[in-house]
């Protein structure tokens, strides 16, 4: 647990114009995160465009990452889905070493009960290798983890040490802190709302921007942690202009622009998600010499 405290980054995937991946792109990206003080990665989730990766690119993305990271920093990686058997399969299919946890969204499309959500990760605690974080993200999800579930799930499975919020629901995030194990992290999913959540208790962050400002990020959590609010506080609304343009149209077309505009990888994305529009690019420019 103690691993994932502080800033994690849901990497990009960078692609080629061609649509293959990008590995030197993706190199790029790992040590420009790392150079900017985070404390962990996170690999293969949603920013990370998963949906639209064939199983060997999956596993390529990650080998690389692992020889990038060269053991700099813990490495989380998404196994989700929505077919619980599927996803048992998986933890025992894909090659964990080097990895420190499993960071596994709440089924999509199913819109299982809370019933269902809860023996979902039960079954995965049982089969899982590694320690789990949960991840609640029902904007893309259509179902909501309520406070009880997750708070249910967190005092009665030994290996589910977090919780990945963003429901962007800060009553939510706050009942789950409440009642929370000691040793049981809420981390914040949205980065918009970092900052609140991290004064209400949070652990940290698994960020977006941290892709495009990982110091600036990473002081915002660090300072947050430390209740240094009033420099906290600073960082929250110099980064919240850029935080909205990047996921003005769509995650990660808008953080991927950044990235092309700051010469560290492309801005190409896989159908059936669109790069951001130049309305937009023009717009991300202004904001990141704004940043500087």
């Amino acid at each position: 647990m103690d691993k994932m405290k502080g800033t994690g980054v849901a990497l990009v995937t960078p692609f080629l114009v061609d649509g293959a991946i990008d590995f030197e792109g993706l190199t790029s990206v790992v040590n420009h995160v790392i150079g900017g003080g985070l404390n962990y990665l996170v690999v293969l989730g949603t920013t990370g465009e998963t949906a639209t990766l064939k199983v060997e690119e999956k596993d390529q993305v990650l080998a690389h990452v692992k020889q990038v990271n060269n053991g700099r920093l813990p490495i989380v990686i998404g196994i989700g889905g929505n077919n619980t058997a599927a996803i048992v399969e998986e933890f025992e299919r894909v090659d964990l070493t080097g990895v420190d946890a499993i960071l596994s969204a709440s089924p999509y499309y199913n819109r299982p009960s809370q019933e269902g959500i809860y023996q979902h990760y039960k079954v995965l605690s049982e089969h899982s290798p590694l320690p789990l974080v949960l991840y609640n993200v029902p904007g893309r999800t259509a179902s909501n983890m309520t406070a009880d579930t997750t708070l249910r799930l967190a005092h009665d499975f030994e290996n589910i040490v977090a919780m990945k919020e963003a429901s962007g629901d800060l009553n939510q995030v706050m009942e789950i802190l409440k009642e929370k194990p000691a040793d049981f992290l809420l981390i914040s999913g949205e980065d918009a709302l970092n900052f609140p959540i991290i004064t209400c208790g949070g652990g940290g962050v698994i960020s977006v921007l941290a892709n495009s400002q990982p110091k600036l990020t990473a002081d915002l959590v660090d300072f947050s942690l430390k209740s240094e609010n009033k420099k906290a506080r600073k960082l929250h609304y110099k980064s919240l202009d850029f935080i909205n343009l990047i996921f003005a149209e769509g995650n990660p077309a808008g953080v991927k622009a950044a990235l092309k505009l700051q010469g560290i990888c492309g801005d190409e994305v896989r159908m059936p998600l669109m790069k951001a529009s130049q309305k937009l690019t023009t717009m991300l420019k202004s904001e990141l010499e704004m940043l500087q």
